[in-house]
């Protein structure tokens, strides 16, 4: 077996046995991994809460045939509020469960590992309602998904759009509506967020437009991944 060293974030965990736990991450160098962690449900365990969904962590494993395992392990990054803010809590769980969702095994990608890691750190940092939905735009164009929003995909009319579809490419007009209902706010938004002024539209979204940037941006990653996420209930 090859010994390896990497970072990454653990997205998930499950029991294993009687003692045991495999845990995935998404690591900066590996990808997506699931590996063991031995005895870390006993007391005495020397890995503890390291471990847990959220945590960002140096490790050290051994490469196994089908589940790695753990030998070492230390924090990396520590979050100080995402465990303790509810609302943090729960958009954090939205950016762990869809990246696990939309990624395999065994593919390094250094862009998503950024994207994750950046966006913990900033809603851990200010809390801002305006993560998740530029978590979930910037996701949706890492996975080649980059919808339309400066006028309808099927007429070419700016105004009035009415709603906004991935199947169709983007917004539609009253015309032509399909999908989901957008407001012009909203729509601002993503654009900004589409055109690499993620800082900028943290800055300047208003509170009540964050708050439904952000069920949009829900509504449109489970469309993505044709399922309802886990994770999501608080924002439905």
């Amino acid at each position: 077996m090859a010994l390896y060293r990497d970072e990454g974030v653990v997205l998930r965990t499950h029991k294993l046995g009687e003692a045991d736990r495999i845990i995935t991450l998404f690591t900066a160098g590996h990808g997506k991994i699931r590996a063991v962690a031995k005895g870390i449900r006993r007391t005495r365990s020397k890995f503890g809460s390291r471990l847990e969904p959220m945590s960002w962590v140096n490790g050290q494993f051994y490469e196994g045939r089908n589940l790695d395992i753990v030998t070492q392990v230390e924090t990396a990054f520590r979050f100080t509020y995402l465990r303790s803010d509810p609302g943090r809590l729960h958009r954090a769980a939205v950016m762990l469960e869809a990246v696990e969702l939309t990624t395999q095994e065994g593919g390094p990608d250094r862009s998503i590992f950024n994207l994750l890691t950046g966006a913990l750190q900033e809603l851990d940092r200010s809390g801002n309602h305006s993560v998740l939905p530029a978590f979930v735009a910037k996701l949706l164009m890492l996975e080649g998904i980059q919808p339309r929003v400066d006028e309808c995909v099927i007429c070419g009319k700016s105004e009035p759009i009415e709603a906004i579809a991935l199947d169709q490419g983007g917004v539609l007009c009253d015309d032509h509506r399909a999908g989901r209902p957008i407001t012009p706010e909203v729509r601002h938004a993503l654009g900004l967020v589409l055109a690499g002024e993620v800082r900028r539209m943290l800055a300047e979204t208003p509170a009540d437009v964050a708050d439904q940037t952000e069920f949009l941006a829900v509504q449109l990653l489970e469309q993505h991944l044709e399922r309802r996420l886990k994770s999501a209930v608080p924002f439905r």
